[in-house]
């Protein structure tokens, strides 16, 4: 290769393995939905309040349709993890029944009809 193409090649090179970086930094986003229990505003705020953690970059509940959309990393946190911190709040999802001390001390208009365990 003569000289003057090889500043080329080297950014070339370089380009390539930038583009791949970038590329297996954003692959860590992930996103699930998936149903979790409650009834009102005051719910909403206390749901989505629980998963402002690390590893978390966005939460949206729907208070209709029950349904969360939970974006986050999945190097620094999980599913089942996820649904540990949201039944930690007193709430209870697809995955994990909230403790009924917790579920007790949430204010009556958040008590919702729990599922069977």
């Amino acid at each position: 290769m003569n000289k003057s193409k090889l500043p080329m090649a080297l950014l070339l090179l370089f380009t390539v393995f930038a583009f791949i970086f970038v590329n297996a930094q954003t692959n860590e986003m992930q996103t699930e939905t998936f149903k979790v229990w409650g009834t009102c505003g005051m719910c909403k705020k206390t749901i989505e309040k629980s998963l402002k953690i690390k590893g978390i970059k966005s939460v949206k509940w729907n208070r209709e349709t029950k349904m969360i959309t939970v974006v986050f990393d999945n190097k620094l946190i999980d599913i089942p993890t996820i649904h540990k911190k949201i039944a930690s709040a007193g709430y209870d999802t697809e995955l994990e029944t909230a403790d009924d001390k917790v579920y007790n001390k949430l204010h009556g208009c958040c008590q919702y009809e729990r599922k069977a365990k």
